[in-house]
Formats: C-alpha cells, sequence, structure tokens
C-alpha cells in the first residue's frame, strides 16, 4: 500500500517538531539515497528523496516505483562515464565519438567495461548530456545531479585533446609528460573541458525548467578537491559556482578516506581524520556562495572484500567526521542500498570463500542513525563545542592542487603538501579546515580565520587578485604561516607571477611583496595588525620525516602567541548538536575520555540507556542527550525506522512509523513515567514488546514498510 497523502505531506518533518499546538512544517528535503533499482520492501529508506540512478529506457518506471511509496524524485547521471553509445558512434549527431576517450601515453582507453569509457568532453558533449537531462525532467525528476565530472591525469593523448589543447593555447600539443609547464597546462585544459560541458547543462536545465514552469536545481556529485588531488584526477570543483551549480554532494565515504597517507613519517590509513579534513574542504566551497551542500555516507564501499566490521567501523568514523561539521544537516544517507540491504560480504575471522548478509544488528543501528541525521539541523544557540583545539584555522587550498599529479616532475604522490601541513593540527584536536583560495576576494570569507597556513609546494595561486586579498586579510589582523623551500619545479611554469610585467621566481615572492615583506624574511613578521611566519622547507618533507608534525605544530603555536591567539590542543572532538552528543577521540589521545550524564549510543543497536560513556582513542560515538529532551517529553528520542506525524496531546504521544522490510523497530521514548497503554495500528502491544526504565520508554516490534500508527497513553 502506498503512503497516504497526508502522511506524505507531514513525513518530510521527519518529527522535527513536536507540540500540544500545531506546528508549522518544515518541507526541506534533508535525507537522500541513489539508486539504480525499483522500490522494494528491503529498499524502504527512511529518506525525502531517492535519486533515480541513469537515464535508460526504465528509468520513468523506476521513478514511479519510488514516487508510489512517498519519494521526492531525483535524478543522478554519471558526467565522465556512462552508457553513452549513441553519442560515441554517431547516433547523436552523426558524429564518431570515439577520439574523445580518454586515452594515456601507452594508448589504453580509460573505462569500465566494453564501449564505456571516460570522456575527453567535446563540444557538443554538454549538448548530449543536455539530452539525457530533458528526459529525465520529462519523465518527473524533480531535481538533477551530475555525478564525478573527472579527467584523469593519466590521460590527455587522445587525439581530441590534441585539437583542443591548438584551439585553446595556440600552439602544437605538448606531452603533459614532457615537462612540469605541459602538465599543468594539460590539467588546466582538462578543467575547463568539463567546466564547459557542464555549463551548457546548467543552462539547458534552466531554460529548460522555465519553459514548463519549474525550478529545476542542478547539482553536483564529487569527491572532494583533496581526494582528487591524491588519486590523480582532474574536476572543475570551485568554478562550477560560477556557470551555474547550485550545490554539490559531497562523496565522501570509506573508499576515499581510508587512502594511506604519512604523519610523521608513517604511512597509515586515517579514516576518520581524512574524511574530517575533506569533508571540511566541501562544506568551505560553498560557505561563501550559500549553495547547498549534501554529504554522502556509506555504510559499506566500493571494495567488496572487506569484512562487515570493517564496513561499519569505518562507517561510524566517516558519519562522525560529517557531523562535526555543524552547518550542514542535508545527507545522503547511502549510494546503492541494494548493496547494503541485499548484498553478501566476508565477516571477521569468517572462511574466506564464504559470504553474509548484513546482521540485523546493524541494519538497526543504521536505521537509529539515518531517523537522527533527519533531526541534524538544530539553531546555532544549540550547538557548541564542548572539546576541541584553538577554533579558527585553515590551510589554504587551491583547485591547482589537482594540476601537479602525474609525469616524471609529478608532487608528492601521497599529497605531503596538504597533509604534512593539516594532519598535525588534526590530530591534536584541532579542527582545521582546507580553505579554498579561489574564494578568499570574496567579501568576508576570509574573516572566518584566525590563523591560516599555505604553501605553494605542490599548487599555484590561479590569478593576483587573490594575493591581494591575503594581503588585506592579514593587514586586518590575520596571522599567516608560510611553509615553502620554493623548490618545486612548477614555480618556473609561463604564469601571471612570471610573465609581463611580473618578474618573481615563485609566487610566494609575489604575496611576501605585496605584503611588505623581502623574499626569505626571518622570525615573526608584523604587517598591519597581523603578523607572518615563514619557515623554508617543504611540508610534504615534513610528512615523511618523524617529528614534522611537531615541527608544524611549533609553528602554530609561535604564531598564535605573537597574534595573541589562545593556542591549545585537545585529545578529543567533543559536539553538541542540539540532543545530539558527536564525539570523536583521536588516536593520539593518551587516555581515554568519559562523559557523565543520561544517554542513549546510537552506535550500540540495543540503544541502552547508559549514564557513563568511556571512550578510547581511535573510538567515535553518536549520544542522544537526554537531558536536552526533558523539557519536550514526551517524544520520541530515538528510533530505528522513519518517524513522522508525531503529535503531543497534553500528556500523550502519537506518530507513525515505517521502515525496512525483515528489520526491527525499536522506538524509545523519553518521558517521566511508564505508560498506562501502547497501541500499534489500534492493537495494543505485548508486555514482552515494551519496557520502562531510567526515563524511557522502549518499544520493540517488527518493522513495515506501510507506516504503523502508534499511540500512546500516559
Amino acid at each position: 500500500m502506498a503512503i497516504t497523502l497526508l502522511t506524505l505531506a507531514l513525513c518530510f518533518t521527519s518529527a522535527r517538531a513536536v507540540g500540544d499546538a500545531p506546528q508549522p512544517e518544515d518541507t526541506e528535503p534533508r535525507l537522500s539515497f541513489q539508486s539504480g533499482s525499483p522500490w522494494h520492501p528491503r529498499l524502504n529508506i527512511d529518506a525525502d528523496v531517492a535519486m533515480v540512478y541513469g537515464v535508460t529506457p526504465t528509468t520513468e518506471d523506476r521513478m514511479k516505483s519510488w514516487r508510489d511509496h512517498g519519494y521526492i524524485i531525483n535524478l543522478m547521471t554519471g558526467v565522465a562515464w556512462g552508457e553513452y553509445q549513441d553519442y560515441l558512434f554517431g547516433r547523436f549527431d552523426g558524429k564518431n565519438h570515439e577520439d574523445e576517450a580518454q586515452t594515456t601515453r601507452d594508448g589504453r582507453r580509460l573505462g569500465h567495461g566494453k564501449d564505456v569509457y571516460y570522456m575527453s568532453p567535446g563540444p557538443t558533449y554538454g549538448a548530449y548530456l543536455s539530452t539525457l537531462a530533458k528526459k529525465a525532467i520529462d519523465d518527473g525528476a524533480e531535481a538533477l545531479y551530475l555525478e564525478e565530472p573527472e579527467f584523469w591525469t593519466a590521460a590527455g593523448y587522445e587525439p581530441h585533446f590534441k585539437l583542443e589543447w591548438q584551439q585553446y593555447y595556440h600552439e602544437p600539443w605538448q606531452d603533459p609528460e614532457s615537462s612540469p609547464e605541459a602538465q599543468y597546462r594539460s590539467s588546466k585544459l582538462k578543467y575547463f573541458l568539463y567546466r564547459r560541458a557542464l555549463a551548457d547543462v546548467f543552462k539547458f536545465v534552466r531554460e529548460y525548467g522555465q519553459s514548463k514552469g519549474k525550478n529545476i536545481k542542478c547539482y553536483v556529485a564529487t569527491h572532494s578537491l583533496i581526494n582528487y588531488s591524491d588519486w590523480g584526477i582532474v574536476s572543475p570543483e570551485s568554478s562550477l559556482l560560477d556557470v551555474g551549480c547550485d550545490g554539490y554532494i559531497a562523496q565522501v565515504w570509506t573508499g576515499t578516506a581510508r587512502s594511506e597517507n604519512f604523519l610523521d613519517g608513517v604511512k597509515a590509513e586515517r579514516t576518520f581524520e581524512t574524511a574530517f579534513l575533506e569533508y571540511g574542504q566541501m562544506q568551505n566551497l560553498v560557505r561563501a556562495s550559500g549553495r547547498d551542500m549534501w554529504f554522502l555516507n556509506d555504510p559499506v564501499e566500493d571494495n567488496a572484500h572487506h569484512t562487515w566490521a570493517d564496513y561499519r567501523f569505518n562507517w561510524e568514523s566517516t558519519l562522525t567526521a560529517s557531523l562535526l561539521q555543524p552547518e550542514v544537516y542535508k545527507y545522503e544517507t547511502m549510494p546503492w542500498p541494494e548493496r547494503i540491504f541485499r548484498g553478501y560480504y566476508p565477516v571477521e575471522n569468517g572462511p574466506n570463500a564464504m559470504r553474509y548478509g548484513i546482521s540485523l544488528e546493524y541494519q538497526t543501528e543504521l536505521q537509529a542513525v539515518i531517523h537522527a541525521l533527519g533531526r541534524m539541523k538544530q539553531p546555532a544557540s544549540a550547538v557548541h563545542w564542548d572539546q576541541r583545539g584553538t577554533p579558527g584555522a585553515g590551510v589554504l587550498v587551491s583547485d591547482t592542487l589537482m594540476f601537479q599529479r602525474a609525469g616524471p616532475q609529478a608532487s608528492d604522490p601521497e599529497l605531503g603538501q596538504f597533509f604534512g601541513l593539516a594532519l598535525p593540527l588534526v590530530d591534536r584536536g584541532v579542527p582545521v579546515e582546507a580553505v579554498q583560495l579561489e574564494d578568499a576576494g570574496m567579501s568576508g570569507f576570509l574573516s572566518n580565520y584566525r590563523m591560516l597556513l599555505l604553501s605553494y609546494d605542490g599548487q599555484k595561486p590561479p590569478r593576483p587578485e587573490l594575493h591581494a586579498a591575503l594581503a588585506d586579510w592579514v593587514k586586518a589582523g590575520g596571522a599567516l604561516v608560510v611553509v615553502d623551500d620554493d623548490q618545486d619545479p612548477y614555480n618556473r611554469i609561463r604564469e601571471w607571477w612570471n610573465t609581463g610585467d611580473n618578474h618573481d621566481a615563485t609566487p610566494r615572492i609575489d604575496l611576501f611583496r605585496r605584503l611588505g615583506l623581502p623574499s626569505a624574511p626571518d622570525g615573526v613578521q608584523h604587517v598591519g595588525k597581523g603578523i607572518v611566519l615563514y619557515d623554508a622547507v617543504s611540508p610534504a618533507t615534513l610528512s615523511h620525516n618523524e617529528g614534522g608534525a611537531e615541527k608544524v605544530r611549533a609553528l602554530c603555536a609561535m604564531a598564535a602567541k605573537s597574534a595573541g591567539i589562545d593556542w591549545h590542543e585537545s585529545p578529543a572532538l567533543v559536539l553538541h548538536r542540539g540532543p545530539y552528543i558527536v564525539a570523536a577521540v583521536l588516536p593520539s589521545a593518551s587516555d581515554a575520555i568519559e562523559l557523565t550524564g543520561h544517554f542513549i549510543p546510537l552506535f550500540d543497536p540495543a540503544l541502552p540507556v547508559v549514564n557513563h560513556v568511556v571512550l578510547r582513542p581511535n573510538h567515535r560515538q553518536l549520544l542522544v542527550d537526554l537531558d536536552k529532551l526533558r523539557d519536550q517529553q514526551p517524544c520520541v528520542a530515538a528510533a530505528s525506522g522513519r518517524v513522522v506525524n508525531e503529535r503531543r496531546d497534553g500528556g500523550n504521544l502519537s506518530f507513525a512509523v515505517s521502515g525496512i522490510a525483515d528489520t526491527r523497530c525499536v522506538v524509545e521514548v523519553a518521558c517521566a513515567g511508564g505508560p498506562a497503554s501502547v497501541l500499534v495500528d489500534g492493537k495494543p502491544l505485548g508486555d514482552g514488546d515494551w519496557s520502562f526504565g531510567d526515563g524511557v520508554l522502549r518499544l520493540h516490534f517488527d518493522n513495515s514498510v506501510d507506516p504503523q500508527r502508534v499511540e500512546i497513553k500516559f
């Protein structure tokens, strides 16, 4: 049975407003997921939006199947690759486009199987993608998500790219691996080509939607700048906001965040720390523009050979990292629910050849956490940090970080240019953020930061105006720490700092001249109300050396002291978001931390009520703080299902709850005393299916894809 229209109208609140008087409905979507399958009882995900994946002959039917079950319908389709044979083989415009398949130096085409290539987008590729967008809109999509515009740095040898080079640079194509300048120019062109293609789609979607009397938003689902740089991929990232992008999905998950990096000479997976930096960079990307940002989480990941225990630990790590960015409250809760709830993977210490479906416990935990994600929009007054290091610190990054990642003189393959500055701070609980250099000139953007770290080892400033903005920020009171040995061979490429009337050997020297400093100042330099501290060392070298992290922290402490900033570190990051506590203890912590109160730990599928939480180093937790709900009782504090139409009537409570088929529904109601009666769909709940204690009424029964009406009288 489909969700009723009344329930559908109410479901977008996800019980976010509860009170005796009628509350205004908040219809802003906050939860989504993507799927290539039609609706199925095992895919009945708690979400507002179903992103139907791919434009195929079955798209309209798949959309209808999700719409019939109460979901807002969006569409997601690939940008870099897909089943785009109509374009490849000339059925779109009568011209064969196989010369646009991304090709490596040895002639290998990059792709995903037969006739599915990563595209080197030609002038008409955006027009082709627009025909897919038109079909999606005609089929009923209310918004579009264009996924992963990706150009591999190893490519750039395809015939089409060579022609584009000549048209863009007005000079013969150069082998990207022949010199740093050729590599940089190759990546710069790749960046332009995907921006051009997406600009065409954004323009078409806006105009076609208007012709239908609709405002169709167009978003981009993309990995972070940090991950693309690490993996050797070029994507237009920040520039998409200038050509019509309405926002992003930050595709950060275990698969990106577990990529190994160096800290103090030790190479290891640092899933939580890397995810924290990735989510922070993506959130920073839209702060100045006010565009939408959704954070992706993934309870599994693309690699199907890990164990369920591995997936679960790393999902909790990335999820916690995402929740420590309190400005974002919209979440893609998962991609591909079919591979999560209908997939099979190894178990810890199990037979190598055996695979198993998801456990009942993990299903309960996932649904309880998703329920909480729908309630993460909180007023600023309800958000505060309990533990963290010095706030307001950032590491400046530019999209050009992607431009130096291939060839014989490529930058550090472990991305030590960035991680060498950022990881030492995260490792000690300083909530440092990757700060988009391209936005530095936007009014008020840099005022969010008291200290910025900068290196042009591995990246370059795309425009001279950005140096003027940085200089103004320092003069107004900012503390700038520059770590750069000037040895990057890319300093010598033909760019604005060494062409025309400019004759600087490095872009750093141009910045220092604007600050009124010599090229190699010694010690702390006072500039206006701010300070500059320069150290002539490569951050990549620091990342590979024992003691490198402590050197970075010492530089920050020195700069902070000179600038009057209270510099302190923390063994943990602990954040209150309304009734939720998000906590992460860093691996570097010497001891566990303890929290005392009245909590429901959502990473425990039993959803117990506890008064004392001990968090060991390298562990995370998401808690419901029951003390924060005292003024709202009775109310739903936690639920492993989708709770809608939650209403108090005097001292009584009612709501509807639905969930994934073949899972258990656990509902925890914060209340002052035990109930007089509990009805589920008009029938009394058995004595063994509810209990009361520690100020919580606990209900448990089988989940249903159809909302079950729960009525509790006290």
